[in-house]
C-alpha cells in the first residue's frame, strides 16, 4: 500500500557515509518497494529505526507529493550553504529509497523533482537506482544533463540471476545491463555500482560487459559500506552466510580487493571503491 503525504523538507545535509560523497541527499519516497528483493536483503536502510518507524522493510512506501515544490523552496538556501561550506551543491538521489520504484510510473514524484531541478539545478546530481525503470525519465535526465553535471548509477549486485537461499532481484541482470547501455548511448554518464557486492559466476565476462555499457564501475562491499564497524549490521542478516556458501571468502575484503584488482586491469582509470567511487573519484589501476 502506498501512502500519500507532504513534507516540510526534501534536501538533507549529508553526514556519515555520504559526507564525502555529496552535500545533500534527496528522497522522493520513504520506504522502498524493492525491500523484499535481493537488494533489500543487504539494504543498510532497514536498520534505521527513524526511517522504518517499526514497519518491516519492503512493506511500506510513502510518496512525497510536494517534493518538487519543497525542493524549489529550499534550493537557494541550501545551494548557498553547500557552496560556502562544502565542495559545491551535490545531490545524491537517493540513499534510502529507489527513485524509480514501480509506483513512480503512475505517481511521477521523481520526474517532477527532475523537472524542478532544470530551473534550479544543483552543481552535480547523482541518480542511484536498482531499476531499468530509470529509462522512463530519460527525457528529464537529458534535459538536466544540459544544466549540471549528472551521473546515473545503476546497481547490479552480481551477474547471477538467482542466489540460493536469497530472494530474486527486482529486475534481471540482463535488463539492467541493457538499461546502462541505453543511458550511455543517449549521452548520459553511466556508472554500474556493484552494490551490495555479491558473488560473481564469471567475473571476467561480467566486468567486460560492464566496460562495454558503462563509463565506470564502483564496488561497495558490506564491510566498509554498511555504516558499521566491520560490517556488523550486515553480519546480523542472512547475507554473509549465503555468500560464503556460494563462494567461500566472498564476505571478506580480501575477496573484494581481488575483484577490484581484476576490474582495474580490465578498466584502467574507470574503477572506484566505496565512498570514493560514489563520489566519482575513480582510482587508476
Amino acid at each position: 500500500m502506498t501512502e500519500r503525504t507532504e513534507v516540510r523538507s526534501i534536501l538533507t545535509r549529508s553526514s556519515g557515509y555520504l559526507r564525502s560523497v555529496c552535500s545533500h541527499s534527496l528522497q522522493p519516497y520513504r520506504g522502498c518497494s524493492y525491500g523484499n528483493s535481493l537488494c533489500g536483503v543487504a539494504c543498510y536502510v532497514q536498520h534505521n529505526r527513524w526511517l522504518t518507524r517499526g514497519e518491516a522493510w519492503g512493506s511500506f512506501l510513502e510518496a512525497r507529493d510536494n517534493a518538487a515544490a519543497v525542493y524549489l523552496e529550499q534550493v537557494t538556501r541550501e545551494r548557498k550553504w553547500a557552496r560556502e561550506r562544502r565542495d559545491g551543491f551535490v545531490i545524491f538521489m537517493s540513499s534510502s529509497t529507489d527513485p524509480f520504484v514501480p509506483q513512480e510510473a503512475a505517481l511521477g514524484i521523481t520526474a517532477s523533482v527532475l523537472r524542478a531541478m532544470q530551473s534550479e539545478p544543483p552543481d552535480t546530481l547523482i541518480v542511484q537506482t536498482h531499476s531499468p525503470r530509470v529509462l522512463g525519465a530519460l527525457d528529464e535526465l537529458l534535459a538536466l544533463a544540459r544544466c549540471c553535471e549528472l551521473r546515473v548509477h545503476l546497481s547490479i549486485e552480481t551477474d547471477r540471476e538467482r542466489l540460493p537461499g536469497l530472494p530474486a532481484p527486482a529486475s534481471s541482470v540482463a535488463s539492467r545491463l541493457d538499461a546502462a547501455a541505453a543511458l550511455r548511448n543517449a549521452g548520459l554518464r553511466t556508472v554500474i555500482t556493484v552494490s551490495p557486492m555479491l558473488p560473481l559466476h564469471d567475473a571476467t565476462r561480467f566486468l567486460t560487459r560492464c566496460s562495454e555499457v558503462a563509463d565506470a564501475i564502483v564496488f561497495d562491499h558490506f564491510i566498509g559500506g554498511d555504516g558499521s564497524p566491520g560490517g556488523e549490521r550486515t553480519l546480523r542478516t542472512a547475507l554473509p552466510a549465503a555468500m560464503e556458501a556460494l563462494e567461500p571468502g566472498s564476505s571478506t575484503l580480501a575477496w573484494r580487493n581481488a575483484i577490484v584488482a581484476q576490474a582495474r586491469a580490465l578498466l584502467p582509470g574507470r574503477v572506484g571503491v566505496g565512498q570514493d567511487g560514489f563520489a566519482g573519484r575513480m582510482l587508476p589501476g
